[in-house]
């Protein structure tokens, strides 16, 4: 068994807190087991799990797992403390704000021995699975992805790195992209703020990604895809699954954990996420230049 500790208690974290309290049956997740949480909050109890110190989880040999579940901006200052500690990580997206560091925390990971594991959950919701198995074999002519939102709080990061789950979506379904232009448009006493990025893929198709979020706006995706042979304006209504989007990521991450995940896939999965956080990065410059 491996000792886990949680960081952040947010949604995200007390879900965590949950599944490892209750893992999947004859899963790798049954591997795991929480021995407490971190937060800088005085909390009680959480889920019958006690509160403990940073330093207690860092330096305690019965941890040797870290979920690090709080604002995107602290992610990096966690996942190196971890690491550093020796111990493995499983962290929400964006696990930083920048690709070179990024890049760092990887080669971090790997000089120690130890398993960094960013957490893509978007990519096993019933929607996008069927969207993957819809457009299969099809080439594409050109496309769009507009997402919209409630607005987010400051430690979130540029818009580019808080919605990389839209940006995974499309490097995921077309492999590959190059950023050809970028503009954010903002107004802060509204809490509104709209980023439009277009893209190119390998084979010169255009791609559109907007990412819109304001006070009120519904969450929402809206595609359009149009292919050789058919044009996608919704997506498709995908079967739901018994098993929750957070425990399937639960069982993956234990799957690493054991050796059980080829190396090819480790490292595809390690090239779309770097690949991910540069055009994120790429954004930001195209954004910010645009705006001086």
């Amino acid at each position: 068994m491996l000792g886990s500790v949680v960081v952040g208690v947010g949604i995200a974290g007390s879900v965590r807190i949950r599944d490892l309290l209750a893992p999947l049956s004859s899963s790798a997740a049954e591997k795991l087991t929480v021995k407490g949480f971190v937060s800088r909050r005085t909390l009680p109890e959480q889920h019958g799990v006690q509160q403990i110190s940073i330093e207690e989880a860092l330096s305690r040999n019965d941890i040797q797992v870290a979920f690090v579940c709080t604002e995107n901006s602290s992610h990096e200052e966690h996942i190196r403390q971890f690491l550093n500690a020796g111990k493995h990580v499983c962290v929400e997206y964006p696990m930083a704000l920048s690709y070179s560091s990024a890049a760092d925390l990887w080669d971090l990971a790997q000089q120690k021995g130890l398993v960094l594991h960013e957490e893509h959950i978007e990519l096993f919701t019933p929607d996008y699975k069927q969207l993957k198995k819809d457009i299969a074999g099809k080439k594409l002519e050109e496309g769009s992805l507009h997402f919209t939102g409630g607005s987010l709080k400051p430690d979130f990061g540029f818009p580019s790195f808080s919605g990389i789950a839209r940006l995974t979506w499309l490097v995921d379904l077309f492999g590959e992209l190059t950023v050809k232009e970028a503009t954010l448009v903002e107004d802060e006493e509204r809490k509104y703020m709209k980023l439009t990025a277009h893209f190119l893929t390998k084979d010169q198709k255009p791609l559109t990604w907007v990412e819109e979020r304001g006070v009120g706006m519904g969450r929402a995706k809206h595609i359009h895809l149009r292919f050789d042979s058919c044009t996608l304006t919704e997506l498709p209504a995908g079967q739901r699954e018994p098993v929750g989007l957070f425990m399937q990521d639960l069982v993956l991450f234990g799957r690493k954990l054991q050796g059980e995940v080829p190396t090819e896939e480790l490292q595809a999965e390690q090239s779309r996420i770097l690949h991910c956080l540069q055009l994120a990065e790429n954004i930001q410059q195209f954004c910010q230049s645009t705006a001086a």
